[in-house]
């Protein structure tokens, strides 16, 4: 079943990529215009057995680099006049547009089409032990968590999600699962959440609770 996905996952994303390649380009474009800055947000991320490494995405907000972003305080993506958020940005934001370029993180082998979407490093404190299964699987870009609501789920209801999918996937759910998110995508659902279900409320509740502290790794390819 994993040589299958896998294969679906290198198909899906070259076609995906080879078709949308002009659209790809305009937006390219659109956003150098837009504002000031590279065209690609480039993060770490934790994926499948803890891995780091870096995810691609379209940048919608004004350009800051990610190493001087303090994750733990900063103010949670709102819905309302945000001015973090790019012209463009918004759109992007509105339709998903932004999370193509990870199209070359599945082709790579790092994400998947489906599954849970990879956390930051510092959402690791408040992934309890008993989620811990979640990072069985590679991340996806889309997945059960987000057909099911999104940004509007707390972070434990994600996190239960996340694990339910990394229990029973099959390639048949992950096909329900990509006809779910164009739903979702076209209705606009759960692109803002409450900042009171973020992750950064539930440090206190879970902050014992994790498993002992895994060692960092270096991403490969990086220094």
């Amino acid at each position: 079943m994993n040589v299958l996905k896998r294969l679906l996952d290198i198909a899906s994303s070259f076609l995906a990529l080879l078709i949308l390649s002009p659209l790809l380009v305009l937006l390219a474009l659109w956003i150098k215009v837009d504002s000031p800055g590279p065209v690609f947000f480039r993060q770490k991320r934790i994926g499948r057995n803890r891995e780091p490494f870096y995810v691609f995405k379209y940048r919608t907000m004004t350009h800051r680099d990610p190493e001087t972003i303090d994750q733990h305080t900063e103010q949670v993506v709102s819905a309302g006049a945000d001015q973090r958020i790019t012209r463009a940005g918004r759109f992007l934001r509105m339709t998903s547009l932004d999370e193509l370029p990870q199209l070359l993180n599945i082709l790579s082998g790092e994400m998947s089409l489906v599954g849970p979407r990879p956390v930051i490093p510092e959402q690791l404190e408040v992934v309890p032990h008993w989620y811990e299964d979640r990072f069985r699987v590679r991340p996806g870009i889309t997945g059960l968590a987000q057909v099911r609501g999104r940004r509007s789920l707390s972070w434990e209801q994600q996190l239960q999600f996340d694990t339910e999918y990394a229990h029973k996937q099959n390639i048949f759910k992950d096909i329900g699962i990509l006809f779910q998110t164009v739903f979702v995508v076209l209705t606009a659902r759960g692109i803002y959440g409450d900042p009171s279900k973020n992750w950064r409320a539930y440090r206190g509740k879970w902050a014992t609770q994790t498993q002992a502290p895994h060692a960092q790794k270096e991403v490969k390819g990086n220094t």
